[in-house]
């Protein structure tokens, strides 16, 4: 399934930067959500999988900027 994201997510993909996600793509069990992201500095689209994105720094909501590395 398909959902477009309306406003679209502030979202860092590790390795290509922040952007914002613009839709999400769910395969359903035992798969990750995919995150279809456009790179803010680029204009690069990607469709990253679940465990290689964060959420972006959000002062208002007291979410600090995400720790960048990849270990899971």
């Amino acid at each position: 399934m398909f959902t477009q994201l309306n406003p679209p997510i502030p979202m860092t993909v590790l390795d290509k930067g922040d952007g914002f996600a613009i839709g999400v793509i769910d395969y359903g069990q035992e798969h990750n959500l995919i995150w279809v992201t456009m790179i803010n500095a680029t204009g690069e689209i990607w469709c990253a999988p679940n465990p290689k994105v964060r959420g972006q720094s959000n002062w208002t909501m007291d979410r600090a900027r995400p720790k960048l590395d990849s270990a899971h």
